[in-house]
Protein backbone atom coordinates (compact mmCIF):
# COMPACT_ATOMS: atom_id res chain seq x y z
CA UNK A 1 0.00 0.00 0.00
CA UNK A 2 1.61 3.80 -0.62
CA UNK A 3 0.53 6.37 1.26
CA UNK A 4 -1.00 7.95 -1.94
CA UNK A 5 -3.96 4.98 -1.14
CA UNK A 6 -5.49 6.67 2.33
CA UNK A 7 -6.97 10.09 1.73
CA UNK A 8 -6.04 12.63 4.00
CA UNK A 9 -8.72 13.13 6.19
CA UNK A 10 -10.09 9.78 7.34
CA UNK A 11 -12.42 8.50 10.67
CA UNK A 12 -11.75 4.93 10.84
CA UNK A 13 -15.02 4.12 12.14
CA UNK A 14 -16.38 5.01 9.46
CA UNK A 15 -13.95 2.63 7.27
CA UNK A 16 -14.27 -0.28 9.33
CA UNK A 17 -18.02 0.39 10.44
CA UNK A 18 -20.10 2.85 8.34
CA UNK A 19 -18.75 0.87 4.71
CA UNK A 20 -20.07 -2.24 5.11
CA UNK A 21 -23.66 -0.26 5.17
CA UNK A 22 -23.28 1.71 2.13
CA UNK A 23 -21.89 -1.85 0.38
CA UNK A 24 -25.20 -3.26 1.36
CA UNK A 25 -23.77 -5.82 4.36
CA UNK A 26 -25.92 -4.46 6.57
CA UNK A 27 -28.03 -8.05 7.50
CA UNK A 28 -24.54 -10.13 7.45
CA UNK A 29 -23.13 -11.38 10.91
CA UNK A 30 -19.89 -9.02 11.67
CA UNK A 31 -20.10 -10.94 15.88
CA UNK A 32 -20.69 -13.92 16.97
CA UNK A 33 -20.66 -14.40 20.94
CA UNK A 34 -22.01 -16.76 22.15
CA UNK A 35 -25.98 -16.83 22.01
CA UNK A 36 -25.64 -13.19 20.40
CA UNK A 37 -25.48 -12.30 16.77
CA UNK A 38 -24.53 -8.68 15.90
CA UNK A 39 -25.09 -8.15 12.08
CA UNK A 40 -23.00 -5.12 10.46
CA UNK A 41 -26.30 -2.81 10.73
CA UNK A 42 -26.57 -3.77 14.60
CA UNK A 43 -22.60 -2.59 14.85
CA UNK A 44 -23.45 0.27 12.82
CA UNK A 45 -26.73 1.39 15.07
CA UNK A 46 -24.41 -0.01 18.44
CA UNK A 47 -21.06 2.49 17.55
CA UNK A 48 -23.35 5.70 16.42
CA UNK A 49 -25.67 5.10 19.77
CA UNK A 50 -22.67 5.38 21.64
CA UNK A 51 -21.25 7.94 19.80
CA UNK A 52 -24.13 10.36 20.07
CA UNK A 53 -23.88 9.17 24.45
CA UNK A 54 -20.28 10.74 24.54
CA UNK A 55 -21.66 13.94 22.34
CA UNK A 56 -24.36 14.56 24.88
CA UNK A 57 -21.70 14.59 27.45
CA UNK A 58 -19.53 17.36 25.74
CA UNK A 59 -16.80 14.91 25.12
CA UNK A 60 -14.59 16.48 22.69
CA UNK A 61 -11.99 15.99 20.03
CA UNK A 62 -8.96 14.28 21.29
CA UNK A 63 -10.52 13.60 24.75
CA UNK A 64 -9.80 10.00 25.86
CA UNK A 65 -12.14 6.97 26.87
CA UNK A 66 -10.92 3.98 28.82
CA UNK A 67 -12.71 0.82 28.18
CA UNK A 68 -12.32 -1.98 30.76
CA UNK A 69 -14.89 -4.76 29.00
CA UNK A 70 -14.52 -8.63 27.75
CA UNK A 71 -14.24 -9.23 24.37
CA UNK A 72 -17.90 -8.70 23.57
CA UNK A 73 -20.26 -6.57 21.23
CA UNK A 74 -19.93 -4.18 23.69
CA UNK A 75 -16.02 -3.17 23.08
CA UNK A 76 -16.62 -2.77 19.05
CA UNK A 77 -19.92 -0.11 19.84
CA UNK A 78 -17.56 1.63 22.47
CA UNK A 79 -14.47 1.38 20.27
CA UNK A 80 -15.38 2.65 17.22
CA UNK A 81 -18.00 4.65 18.90
CA UNK A 82 -15.06 6.96 20.76
CA UNK A 83 -13.26 7.45 17.47
CA UNK A 84 -16.61 8.12 15.52
CA UNK A 85 -16.94 11.79 16.62
CA UNK A 86 -13.05 12.12 17.10
CA UNK A 87 -12.72 11.17 21.03
CA UNK A 88 -9.73 8.45 21.26
CA UNK A 89 -10.06 4.84 22.64
CA UNK A 90 -8.31 3.19 25.03
CA UNK A 91 -8.63 -0.36 25.93
CA UNK A 92 -7.78 -1.48 28.89
CA UNK A 93 -6.06 -4.78 30.09
CA UNK A 94 -8.50 -7.07 31.78
CA UNK A 95 -6.52 -8.93 33.86
CA UNK A 96 -4.51 -5.90 36.07
CA UNK A 97 -5.32 -4.68 40.08
CA UNK A 98 -7.04 -1.43 40.93
CA UNK A 99 -3.53 0.13 41.07
CA UNK A 100 -2.65 -0.55 37.62
CA UNK A 101 -5.96 0.94 36.65
CA UNK A 102 -5.35 4.49 38.37
CA UNK A 103 -2.03 4.10 36.76
CA UNK A 104 -3.47 4.08 33.54
CA UNK A 105 -6.23 6.19 33.98
CA UNK A 106 -4.73 8.95 35.48
CA UNK A 107 -1.76 8.63 33.03
CA UNK A 108 -4.15 8.81 30.08
CA UNK A 109 -6.38 11.52 31.72
CA UNK A 110 -9.49 10.00 30.44
CA UNK A 111 -12.22 11.90 31.52
CA UNK A 112 -14.86 8.15 30.78
CA UNK A 113 -14.58 4.80 31.41
CA UNK A 114 -16.62 2.03 30.02
CA UNK A 115 -16.65 -0.96 32.52
CA UNK A 116 -18.46 -4.29 33.11
CA UNK A 117 -20.03 -4.98 36.57
CA UNK A 118 -17.92 -7.66 37.00
CA UNK A 119 -14.74 -5.42 36.78
CA UNK A 120 -16.16 -1.88 38.39
CA UNK A 121 -14.83 -3.49 42.19
CA UNK A 122 -11.40 -2.57 40.61
CA UNK A 123 -12.22 0.87 40.19
CA UNK A 124 -14.75 1.11 43.10
CA UNK A 125 -11.39 0.81 45.10
CA UNK A 126 -9.73 3.64 43.68
CA UNK A 127 -12.47 6.14 42.58
CA UNK A 128 -11.30 8.49 45.37
CA UNK A 129 -7.79 8.89 43.79
CA UNK A 130 -8.95 8.83 39.94
CA UNK A 131 -7.85 13.03 39.46
CA UNK A 132 -9.55 13.16 35.60
CA UNK A 133 -12.66 10.78 35.62
CA UNK A 134 -16.03 12.00 35.36
CA UNK A 135 -18.40 9.85 33.93
CA UNK A 136 -18.69 5.94 34.30
CA UNK A 137 -20.83 3.58 32.16
CA UNK A 138 -21.50 0.32 33.94
CA UNK A 139 -22.08 -2.69 31.18
CA UNK A 140 -23.34 -5.61 31.82
CA UNK A 141 -25.29 -6.62 35.18
CA UNK A 142 -27.44 -3.03 36.20
CA UNK A 143 -25.04 -1.47 39.23
CA UNK A 144 -27.37 1.17 41.50
CA UNK A 145 -25.64 4.85 41.42
CA UNK A 146 -24.17 3.88 38.04
CA UNK A 147 -25.82 4.50 34.63
CA UNK A 148 -26.38 1.60 32.56
CA UNK A 149 -23.92 1.29 29.50
CA UNK A 150 -27.12 -0.07 27.46
CA UNK A 151 -29.93 2.27 28.65
CA UNK A 152 -27.62 5.07 27.65
CA UNK A 153 -26.99 3.58 24.57
CA UNK A 154 -30.58 2.80 23.85
CA UNK A 155 -32.04 6.18 24.49
CA UNK A 156 -29.52 7.86 22.01
CA UNK A 157 -29.83 8.24 18.49
CA UNK A 158 -28.56 5.46 15.49
CA UNK A 159 -27.84 7.92 13.40
CA UNK A 160 -24.35 10.00 13.59
CA UNK A 161 -21.88 11.35 10.94
CA UNK A 162 -18.03 10.71 11.64
CA UNK A 163 -15.58 13.70 13.01
CA UNK A 164 -14.09 15.37 9.92
CA UNK A 165 -10.64 13.92 11.51
CA UNK A 166 -7.12 13.66 9.37
CA UNK A 167 -5.57 10.19 8.81
CA UNK A 168 -2.89 11.42 11.39
CA UNK A 169 -5.17 12.30 14.18
CA UNK A 170 -4.79 10.07 16.76
CA UNK A 171 -7.76 7.40 17.08
CA UNK A 172 -6.65 4.78 20.01
CA UNK A 173 -3.97 4.34 22.83
CA UNK A 174 -2.66 1.01 23.67
CA UNK A 175 -0.61 0.13 26.46
CA UNK A 176 2.51 -2.07 27.08
CA UNK A 177 1.75 -5.29 28.29
CA UNK A 178 4.73 -4.23 30.54
CA UNK A 179 7.18 -6.98 29.81
CA UNK A 180 9.88 -4.54 30.68
CA UNK A 181 8.51 -2.48 33.70
CA UNK A 182 6.00 0.14 33.66
CA UNK A 183 3.24 0.41 30.58
CA UNK A 184 3.62 2.78 28.03
CA UNK A 185 0.56 4.37 25.94
CA UNK A 186 1.44 3.99 22.14
CA UNK A 187 -0.63 6.76 20.41
CA UNK A 188 -2.07 5.27 17.08
CA UNK A 189 -3.23 7.60 14.22
CA UNK A 190 -6.68 6.58 12.11
CA UNK A 191 -4.61 5.31 9.65
CA UNK A 192 -2.79 2.73 11.25
CA UNK A 193 -5.25 -0.14 11.28
CA UNK A 194 -6.25 0.41 7.39
CA UNK A 195 -2.24 -0.16 6.62
CA UNK A 196 -2.66 -3.55 9.06
CA UNK A 197 -5.20 -5.02 7.79
CA UNK A 198 -4.13 -4.36 4.20
CA UNK A 199 -0.99 -5.30 4.23
CA UNK A 200 -0.98 -8.30 6.65
CA UNK A 201 -3.77 -10.09 7.30
CA UNK A 202 -5.62 -9.53 3.10
CA UNK A 203 -2.11 -9.79 1.55
CA UNK A 204 -0.29 -12.22 3.02
CA UNK A 205 -3.68 -14.39 4.67
CA UNK A 206 -5.31 -13.34 2.20
CA UNK A 207 -8.70 -12.51 4.67
CA UNK A 208 -11.76 -12.80 2.51
CA UNK A 209 -15.71 -12.04 3.41
CA UNK A 210 -16.22 -15.55 3.86
CA UNK A 211 -13.98 -15.87 6.81
CA UNK A 212 -14.73 -16.36 9.96
CA UNK A 213 -11.99 -15.09 12.86
CA UNK A 214 -11.30 -16.35 16.37
CA UNK A 215 -8.52 -15.26 18.12
CA UNK A 216 -7.28 -16.54 21.78
CA UNK A 217 -5.45 -13.10 22.40
CA UNK A 218 -8.10 -10.26 23.82
CA UNK A 219 -8.95 -7.46 22.19
CA UNK A 220 -7.13 -5.16 24.60
CA UNK A 221 -4.02 -6.63 23.37
CA UNK A 222 -2.54 -5.35 19.69
CA UNK A 223 -2.54 -9.06 18.42
CA UNK A 224 -6.12 -9.89 19.21
CA UNK A 225 -7.15 -6.26 18.59
CA UNK A 226 -6.50 -7.04 14.71
CA UNK A 227 -7.29 -10.73 14.95
CA UNK A 228 -10.95 -10.86 17.09
CA UNK A 229 -11.72 -7.13 15.20
CA UNK A 230 -10.60 -4.79 12.20
CA UNK A 231 -9.24 -7.35 10.32
CA UNK A 232 -12.68 -9.19 9.48
CA UNK A 233 -14.55 -5.77 9.73
CA UNK A 234 -11.99 -4.46 6.95
CA UNK A 235 -12.96 -7.40 4.70
CA UNK A 236 -16.82 -7.93 5.57
CA UNK A 237 -16.32 -11.30 7.68
CA UNK A 238 -16.89 -12.74 10.41
CA UNK A 239 -15.29 -12.16 14.16
CA UNK A 240 -16.17 -14.90 17.18
CA UNK A 241 -15.84 -13.35 20.49
CA UNK A 242 -14.95 -15.34 23.77
CA UNK A 243 -15.50 -13.45 26.98
CA UNK A 244 -14.32 -16.06 29.27
CA UNK A 245 -10.79 -16.77 29.65
CA UNK A 246 -9.71 -19.17 26.46
CA UNK A 247 -9.04 -22.55 28.29
CA UNK A 248 -8.23 -25.42 25.91
CA UNK A 249 -11.81 -26.57 26.73
CA UNK A 250 -13.77 -23.74 25.96
CA UNK A 251 -11.16 -22.93 22.74
CA UNK A 252 -12.17 -26.27 21.82
CA UNK A 253 -15.52 -25.49 22.05
CA UNK A 254 -15.74 -22.30 20.34
CA UNK A 255 -13.82 -23.93 17.26
CA UNK A 256 -16.69 -27.18 17.39
CA UNK A 257 -19.54 -24.43 17.86
CA UNK A 258 -18.59 -21.70 15.56
CA UNK A 259 -16.61 -23.49 12.92
CA UNK A 260 -13.79 -20.67 12.32
CA UNK A 261 -11.91 -20.67 9.46
CA UNK A 262 -8.75 -18.14 11.07
CA UNK A 263 -7.15 -19.17 14.52
CA UNK A 264 -5.16 -16.87 16.23
CA UNK A 265 -3.38 -17.59 19.35
CA UNK A 266 0.14 -17.66 21.17
CA UNK A 267 2.36 -19.89 21.51
CA UNK A 268 1.44 -20.81 25.12
CA UNK A 269 -1.79 -21.39 24.62
CA UNK A 270 -0.89 -23.79 21.18
CA UNK A 271 1.29 -25.79 23.31
CA UNK A 272 -1.87 -25.91 26.04
CA UNK A 273 -4.39 -26.88 23.21
CA UNK A 274 -2.05 -29.60 21.51
CA UNK A 275 -1.33 -31.18 25.09
CA UNK A 276 -5.27 -31.45 25.78
CA UNK A 277 -5.94 -32.88 21.85
CA UNK A 278 -3.11 -35.59 22.60
CA UNK A 279 -4.35 -36.81 26.04
CA UNK A 280 -8.24 -36.92 24.18
CA UNK A 281 -6.95 -38.00 21.22
CA UNK A 282 -8.62 -35.15 19.04
CA UNK A 283 -7.06 -34.46 15.17
CA UNK A 284 -9.76 -31.86 13.84
CA UNK A 285 -9.80 -28.43 13.50
CA UNK A 286 -12.99 -28.86 11.90
CA UNK A 287 -13.08 -25.82 9.26
CA UNK A 288 -9.95 -23.74 10.32
CA UNK A 289 -7.82 -22.93 7.35
CA UNK A 290 -5.25 -21.52 8.70
CA UNK A 291 -2.87 -20.92 12.17
CA UNK A 292 -1.40 -17.84 13.37
CA UNK A 293 0.88 -17.24 16.16
CA UNK A 294 2.54 -14.46 17.46
CA UNK A 295 3.52 -12.39 20.78
CA UNK A 296 6.16 -14.90 21.60
CA UNK A 297 8.35 -16.90 19.12
CA UNK A 298 6.45 -20.27 18.49
CA UNK A 299 9.19 -23.23 19.29
CA UNK A 300 9.98 -25.55 16.15
CA UNK A 301 8.44 -28.59 18.33
CA UNK A 302 5.03 -27.08 18.42
CA UNK A 303 4.83 -25.84 14.58
CA UNK A 304 5.38 -29.42 13.84
CA UNK A 305 3.38 -31.66 16.21
CA UNK A 306 0.74 -29.32 15.64
CA UNK A 307 0.67 -29.42 11.85
CA UNK A 308 1.21 -33.58 12.47
CA UNK A 309 -1.83 -33.45 14.38
CA UNK A 310 -3.96 -31.37 12.60
CA UNK A 311 -2.72 -31.01 8.88
CA UNK A 312 -2.65 -26.97 9.45
CA UNK A 313 0.69 -24.75 9.95
CA UNK A 314 1.20 -22.62 12.08
CA UNK A 315 2.24 -19.47 10.55
CA UNK A 316 4.40 -17.70 13.24
CA UNK A 317 4.99 -13.80 12.80
CA UNK A 318 6.08 -10.96 15.19
CA UNK A 319 4.15 -7.85 15.73
CA UNK A 320 4.63 -5.50 18.92
CA UNK A 321 2.04 -2.40 20.49
CA UNK A 322 4.13 -0.07 18.90
CA UNK A 323 3.39 -1.23 15.45
CA UNK A 324 0.27 -2.70 15.69
CA UNK A 325 0.36 -6.16 14.44
CA UNK A 326 2.79 -8.10 12.47
CA UNK A 327 5.27 -7.04 10.11
CA UNK A 328 6.96 -10.29 9.62
CA UNK A 329 5.57 -13.38 9.00
CA UNK A 330 6.10 -16.83 7.43
CA UNK A 331 3.59 -17.35 4.47
CA UNK A 332 1.03 -20.12 3.72
CA UNK A 333 2.59 -22.73 2.53
CA UNK A 334 6.44 -21.74 2.75
CA UNK A 335 6.05 -21.72 6.48
CA UNK A 336 10.26 -22.66 7.67
CA UNK A 337 9.43 -24.49 10.96
CA UNK A 338 11.06 -21.99 14.21
CA UNK A 339 12.17 -18.67 12.22
CA UNK A 340 9.76 -15.74 12.64
CA UNK A 341 9.25 -15.50 8.52
CA UNK A 342 9.80 -12.96 5.61
CA UNK A 343 9.44 -9.48 5.91
CA UNK A 344 5.31 -8.22 5.38
CA UNK A 345 5.76 -6.28 2.09
CA UNK A 346 4.84 -2.85 3.03
CA UNK A 347 7.70 -2.51 5.69
CA UNK A 348 10.77 -2.66 5.61
CA UNK A 349 13.89 -4.06 8.29
CA UNK A 350 16.76 -3.72 9.23
CA UNK A 351 19.14 -5.41 11.38
CA UNK A 352 22.19 -3.16 13.11
CA UNK A 353 25.05 -2.96 15.37
CA UNK A 354 25.17 -1.01 18.58
CA UNK A 355 26.40 1.52 16.41
CA UNK A 356 23.40 1.78 14.00
CA UNK A 357 25.57 -0.50 11.12
CA UNK A 358 23.78 -3.22 9.38
CA UNK A 359 25.31 -6.55 10.19
CA UNK A 360 25.88 -9.00 7.87
CA UNK A 361 23.63 -11.38 6.67
CA UNK A 362 23.62 -14.83 9.67
CA UNK A 363 24.53 -12.05 12.49
CA UNK A 364 22.98 -11.39 15.10
CA UNK A 365 21.97 -7.61 15.66
CA UNK A 366 18.81 -5.27 16.73
CA UNK A 367 15.86 -5.12 13.92
CA UNK A 368 15.22 -1.70 13.34
CA UNK A 369 11.40 -1.79 11.30
CA UNK A 370 10.04 0.79 9.30
CA UNK A 371 6.16 1.18 8.23
CA UNK A 372 2.76 3.34 8.00
CA UNK A 373 1.25 1.73 10.94
CA UNK A 374 3.77 2.96 13.78
CA UNK A 375 2.57 5.10 16.30
CA UNK A 376 3.26 8.56 16.63
CA UNK A 377 5.13 7.99 20.12
CA UNK A 378 4.83 7.62 23.76
CA UNK A 379 2.33 9.73 25.77
CA UNK A 380 4.08 11.39 28.46
CA UNK A 381 7.52 9.06 27.35
CA UNK A 382 9.51 11.60 26.14
CA UNK A 383 13.13 9.76 26.97
CA UNK A 384 11.40 6.48 26.16
CA UNK A 385 9.95 7.89 22.62
CA UNK A 386 13.56 9.15 21.82
CA UNK A 387 14.86 6.24 22.64
CA UNK A 388 12.39 3.80 20.27
CA UNK A 389 11.10 5.62 17.63
CA UNK A 390 14.11 6.95 15.48
CA UNK A 391 12.72 8.93 12.83
CA UNK A 392 11.45 6.75 10.13
CA UNK A 393 12.58 3.30 11.56
CA UNK A 394 11.46 1.86 15.07
CA UNK A 395 14.07 0.16 17.26
CA UNK A 396 11.88 -2.47 17.84
CA UNK A 397 14.64 -4.07 20.92
CA UNK A 398 14.45 -7.45 19.50
CA UNK A 399 17.23 -9.49 18.37
CA UNK A 400 16.99 -10.90 15.10
CA UNK A 401 19.10 -12.25 12.23
CA UNK A 402 18.19 -12.92 8.82
CA UNK A 403 19.14 -16.12 6.95
CA UNK A 404 19.88 -16.80 2.78
CA UNK A 405 16.46 -16.75 2.12
CA UNK A 406 15.38 -13.80 3.68
CA UNK A 407 13.84 -15.41 6.81
CA UNK A 408 14.49 -13.78 10.07
CA UNK A 409 15.43 -15.98 13.20
CA UNK A 410 14.46 -14.55 16.60
CA UNK A 411 17.41 -14.59 19.60
CA UNK A 412 15.75 -12.71 22.21
CA UNK A 413 14.79 -9.40 23.74
CA UNK A 414 17.63 -6.65 23.99
CA UNK A 415 18.66 -6.95 27.56
CA UNK A 416 17.74 -11.01 27.63
CA UNK A 417 21.18 -11.69 26.19
CA UNK A 418 23.62 -13.26 28.23
CA UNK A 419 27.36 -13.73 28.82
CA UNK A 420 28.14 -17.51 29.77
CA UNK A 421 32.07 -18.28 29.44
CA UNK A 422 32.48 -14.95 27.61
CA UNK A 423 30.27 -16.34 24.55
CA UNK A 424 26.75 -15.23 24.12
CA UNK A 425 23.57 -17.30 24.99
CA UNK A 426 20.20 -16.15 23.87
CA UNK A 427 17.14 -17.81 26.73
CA UNK A 428 15.28 -18.35 23.71
CA UNK A 429 17.33 -21.10 22.17
CA UNK A 430 17.67 -23.16 25.39
CA UNK A 431 13.73 -22.89 26.23
CA UNK A 432 13.78 -24.31 22.48
CA UNK A 433 15.72 -27.02 22.92
CA UNK A 434 14.03 -27.95 26.39
CA UNK A 435 10.52 -27.56 24.72
CA UNK A 436 11.31 -30.93 22.12
CA UNK A 437 11.80 -32.88 26.10
CA UNK A 438 8.90 -34.58 26.25
CA UNK A 439 8.21 -33.58 30.08
CA UNK A 440 8.10 -30.23 29.34
CA UNK A 441 5.22 -27.53 29.03
CA UNK A 442 6.41 -24.41 29.17
CA UNK A 443 9.87 -23.13 30.06
CA UNK A 444 11.87 -19.85 30.71
CA UNK A 445 15.50 -19.23 30.92
CA UNK A 446 17.15 -16.29 33.28
CA UNK A 447 20.42 -15.47 33.51
CA UNK A 448 21.42 -15.73 37.55
CA UNK A 449 24.87 -15.26 39.01
CA UNK A 450 26.75 -18.46 40.49
CA UNK A 451 28.98 -18.16 43.57
CA UNK A 452 31.35 -16.69 41.65
CA UNK A 453 29.42 -13.76 40.41
CA UNK A 454 30.05 -15.18 37.01
CA UNK A 455 26.29 -15.35 35.30
CA UNK A 456 24.57 -18.76 33.79
CA UNK A 457 21.50 -19.66 32.66
CA UNK A 458 18.72 -20.65 35.80
CA UNK A 459 16.09 -22.51 34.24
CA UNK A 460 11.92 -23.04 35.26
CA UNK A 461 10.39 -25.32 33.63
CA UNK A 462 6.33 -26.51 33.64
CA UNK A 463 5.62 -30.43 33.16
CA UNK A 464 3.20 -31.90 31.29
CA UNK A 465 0.67 -33.98 33.23
CA UNK A 466 1.90 -37.39 34.41
CA UNK A 467 5.09 -35.78 34.82
CA UNK A 468 6.69 -35.48 38.79
CA UNK A 469 9.52 -33.07 39.34
CA UNK A 470 12.21 -34.97 41.00
CA UNK A 471 16.04 -33.94 41.06
CA UNK A 472 16.59 -37.21 38.38
CA UNK A 473 13.89 -35.34 35.57
CA UNK A 474 16.50 -32.03 36.66
CA UNK A 475 19.05 -34.13 35.94
CA UNK A 476 18.20 -35.41 32.86
CA UNK A 477 16.97 -31.91 31.67
CA UNK A 478 20.25 -30.84 31.91
CA UNK A 479 22.17 -33.39 30.09
CA UNK A 480 19.08 -33.19 27.28
CA UNK A 481 20.08 -29.33 26.63
CA UNK A 482 24.15 -30.71 26.44
CA UNK A 483 23.25 -33.10 24.03
CA UNK A 484 21.79 -30.66 21.43
CA UNK A 485 23.84 -27.62 22.06
CA UNK A 486 26.87 -26.12 23.15
CA UNK A 487 27.30 -27.33 26.77
CA UNK A 488 28.02 -23.76 28.44
CA UNK A 489 24.57 -23.30 27.59
CA UNK A 490 23.16 -25.93 29.97
CA UNK A 491 21.34 -24.66 32.77
CA UNK A 492 22.71 -24.85 36.25
CA UNK A 493 19.88 -24.59 37.71
CA UNK A 494 16.49 -26.36 37.54
CA UNK A 495 13.27 -25.39 39.13
CA UNK A 496 9.71 -27.01 38.21
CA UNK A 497 6.95 -24.49 39.06
CA UNK A 498 3.42 -24.58 37.95
CA UNK A 499 3.01 -21.22 36.05
CA UNK A 500 5.66 -19.23 34.79
CA UNK A 501 5.07 -15.55 35.72
CA UNK A 502 3.34 -13.95 32.74
CA UNK A 503 2.06 -10.81 31.16
CA UNK A 504 -2.07 -10.86 30.54
CA UNK A 505 -1.60 -11.67 27.17
CA UNK A 506 0.83 -14.70 27.61
CA UNK A 507 4.53 -13.24 27.16
CA UNK A 508 7.36 -14.24 29.41
CA UNK A 509 7.55 -11.75 31.75
CA UNK A 510 11.22 -11.74 31.77
CA UNK A 511 12.09 -9.82 34.25
CA UNK A 512 10.58 -11.00 36.97
CA UNK A 513 12.37 -14.46 35.87
CA UNK A 514 15.92 -12.76 36.29
CA UNK A 515 14.56 -11.73 39.78
CA UNK A 516 13.27 -15.18 40.81
CA UNK A 517 16.57 -16.50 39.42
CA UNK A 518 18.79 -13.43 41.73
CA UNK A 519 16.95 -14.20 44.84
CA UNK A 520 16.95 -17.86 44.90
CA UNK A 521 20.92 -17.86 43.90
CA UNK A 522 21.57 -15.38 46.53
CA UNK A 523 19.73 -17.46 49.08
CA UNK A 524 21.92 -20.43 48.19
CA UNK A 525 25.06 -18.47 48.91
Amino acid sequence: MSETAIPERLNAAAVFVDTHMAEGRGEEPAIVCGERTVTYRDLHEGVNRFGNALRDLGVRLEERVAILVPDAPEFPFTFFGAMKIGAVAIPMNTLLMPADYEYLLNDSRARILVVHSSLLDRITAIRDNLKYLQHVFVSGEEVEGYPSLESVMEKASPQLAPADTSKDDAAFWLYSSGTTGFPKGAIHLHHDMIVEADLYARDILGLKASDVCFSVAKLFFAYGLGNGLYFALRVGGTNVLLPGRPTPAAVFEVIDRHQPTVFYSVPTSYASLLHTAEKEGRTSLGKVRMCVSAGEPLPKPIFEKWRDRFGVEILDGIGSTEILHIFISNRPGRAKAGSTGEVVPGYEAKIVDEGGGEVPTGKIGNLLIKGDSIALGYWNKHEQTKHTFLGEWIDTHDKFKVDEDGFYWYAGRSDDMMKVSGMAVWPTDVEAILQEHAAVLESGIAAAPDKEGLIKPYAYIVLKDGHDPSDELAKELQDFVKSKTAKYKYPRWVQFVDALPKTATGKIKRFKLREMAAKTTSQQQ
